[in-house]
């Protein structure tokens, strides 16, 4: 019973910073930067600073769809961001130019994280299934749960690996903000108080997968 409260707390939770999130994007993206540079000039601007030329800058569709692709090197940044001249939008910009610093770095969770894709990508679209399928043939063949909980462990080890890869960035985006002067006093504080709730999404997705994990483990035990 106990990690069911555990998961609607987690639930709630998600829910919670996911708004919270959102909202404080919102604010912070009506706060001009200094500067005036867009999301877009902001991330070529890092990347250049850190000796790095063989990146792209791309915008990409969607809201809080910015991400790294190291396998083709692109920064890909949705359409406020990259068009966007505010506090926000620098914040996510060096935040995700801060992944291609790490790429550039052999940064090693990034790479621990880059080797488990092809096999997370495969049980993250399957386990939902699998699970499911575990459950209701639990009595007859309890190995397909097991399956389903190996899936799942995969998927979970991913979200904590992903954990210092998201606030590694972070930092590195925060730290080149202030040494770069595109981010001072009240900006820089804006800046990274986005960025730790954007951090926190990962924080709670990750023990919600935990939870998740646990429950399902506790069902395999008690069929044994």
């Amino acid at each position: 019973m106990w990690i069911y409260v555990i998961m609607i707390i987690f639930f709630a939770l998600s829910f919670m910073v996911s708004m919270q999130l959102k909202s404080k994007f919102s604010r912070y993206s009506r706060i001009a930067l200094p500067r005036g540079l867009s999301g877009k000039e902001v991330a070529e601007l890092m990347l250049h600073n850190h000796g790095i030329y063989d990146v792209k800058v791309i915008s990409v569709k969607g809201e809080l769809t910015d991400h790294y692709n190291p396998a083709n090197k692109t920064v890909n940044l949705s359409p406020d961001v990259y068009n966007g001249r505010s506090i926000a939008s620098a914040a996510v910009a060096a935040h995700e130019c801060g992944h291609a610093v790490q790429h550039a770095q052999s940064y090693a969770f990034l790479q621990m994280r880059s080797a488990l894709v092809p096999v997370v990508s495969i049980a993250s679209r399957w386990v939902q299934w699998v699970l499911l399928a575990g459950v209701l043939l639990l009595q007859t063949m309890p190995s397909i749960l097991l399956i389903g909980v190996i899936m799942l462990g995969l998927t979970t080890l991913f979200s904590f690996i992903t954990l210092p890869v998201e606030l590694d960035a972070s930092r590195r985006a925060l730290a080149w903000l202030n040494s770069s002067g595109l981010t001072y006093g009240e900006g820089s504080v804006y800046a990274r108080d986005a960025l730790k709730w954007a951090a926190l999404t990962y924080v709670v997705a990750a023990l919600g997968s935990l939870a998740t994990l646990l429950y399902y483990f506790g069902l395999l035990n008690q069929d044994e």
